[in-house]
């Protein structure tokens, strides 16, 4: 089974509300080092075959994203074993 991971966030000249909340908490938690927060969403799809990389663009920009103020980014998905993936 292949997976398109398709990673959506708002544009850069959109206020994000909720990055600017998570910044603003992170002097609290004693990290003072960040300028700036931006939340987005993550969005995996699974292919029976091969990944098609067309219809999961299709997809993103027809239902995941809102293009006028969001922009996407697709991606395929690397195995599990990788070892530069980073999971919390």
């Amino acid at each position: 089974m292949a997976r398109v991971v398709v990673d959506v966030m708002l544009k850069p000249e959109i206020l994000d509300p909720q990055g600017q909340a998570v910044a603003n908490a992170l002097p609290r938690l004693g990290v003072s080092d960040i300028s700036s927060v931006r939340i987005g969403r993550r969005i995996e799809i699974e292919f029976d075959g091969e990944p098609d990389l067309d219809t999961a663009r299709e997809i993103a920009d027809k239902l995941l994203a809102n293009p006028v103020i969001e922009d996407f980014s697709i991606r395929v998905d690397e195995p599990a074993g990788d070892s530069s993936q980073v999971s919390a």
